[in-house]
């Protein structure tokens, strides 16, 4: 997979954002796509071939980096400024690489879709995450 370089320092939610805070599980970095775990009510690095089906499907971007059991920031929706560079009207999908992001060329085969955002231009990303429960 080919994954965006995010330069974390770099990753900024827009005004329009839809923000929140929980508690990491495991060591996050800023912009990496996550998911909150049930079982422990943690935030995790979500992976788009996970032996876990909840792992699968992202449900935010981390705006800070945490250690397991410190406080981390996240964003759902709305416009983020990424950190790495995009290609305006492209769409981007989660990675097999653990909280990574890839362009739709990079999801392979036996993985599952999790489209996290569309370009709006070449350093801004707007969220819209979709996971129709599928694999290539």
């Amino acid at each position: 997979m080919t994954d965006i370089v995010i330069t974390p320092a770099n990753v900024l939610p827009a005004s329009n954002a839809e923000r929140d805070q929980g508690i990491a599980g495991e060591a996050i970095t800023a912009g990496k796509a996550i998911y909150l775990a049930a079982a422990t009510n943690r935030w995790m690095l979500a992976d788009s071939n996970s032996a876990t089906a909840e792992a699968r499907q992202a449900k935010a971007i981390a705006l800070n980096g945490a250690s397991a059991g410190q406080p981390v920031a996240i964003q759902k929706s709305g416009d983020i400024t990424i950190g790495g560079t995009l290609v305006a009207g492209s769409a981007y999908y989660l990675s097999d690489t653990p909280g990574g992001i890839c362009p739709v060329a990079d999801v392979g085969s036996g993985e599952y879709v999790c489209l996290l955002g569309l370009a709006k231009s070449t350093s801004v990303l707007a969220i819209g995450i979709q996971f129709p429960g599928v694999s290539l």
